[in-house]
């Protein structure tokens, strides 16, 4: 039995390693550019988590002052919401004008993001904390 039959396929082919060497590289180099921006965008996560809140707490008012019977300053505890995570919400004012501060507790949410971001009517968010008036 010669050398030749034992072989099967005389014509194998495969990638060298320099070939695999070189995309691992190029994984990596993508890997670098987009784990940062994923960072970034969760991050950003937090602070609509906070915005929505608000807007939710304000909707669940709005529908708690629906009943003719409710004439009272409204408490946190009187609607049914609970916020996201470890986000809290604080309710002051009056009846007339209800300020909403929901409190990013994660402190997640970025400073460039909360600086650029703000509602009609002077809301917006101030140290970590995302106020609005109704």
């Amino acid at each position: 039995m010669t050398l030749k039959k034992l072989r099967i396929n005389t014509n194998e082919q495969g990638f060298t390693l320099i070939e695999l060497m070189i995309v691992i590289a190029i994984i990596g180099i993508l890997a670098a550019i987009a784990i940062p921006n994923f960072i970034a965008y969760r991050d950003k996560a937090f602070c609509s988590a906070a915005e929505s809140d608000a807007n939710n707490l304000a909707a669940a008012i709005a529908d708690y002052y629906a009943d003719p019977s409710h004439v009272n300053m409204v408490t946190t505890g009187d609607v049914s919401f609970t916020p996201t995570g470890t986000n809290t919400a604080t309710l002051t004012g009056t009846v007339n004008s209800i300020v909403i501060e929901i409190t990013d507790v994660s402190g997640r949410c970025p400073a460039e993001y909360m600086s650029n971001n703000t509602l009609n009517g002077g809301s917006g968010w101030n140290s970590g904390v995302f106020t609005k008036t109704m």
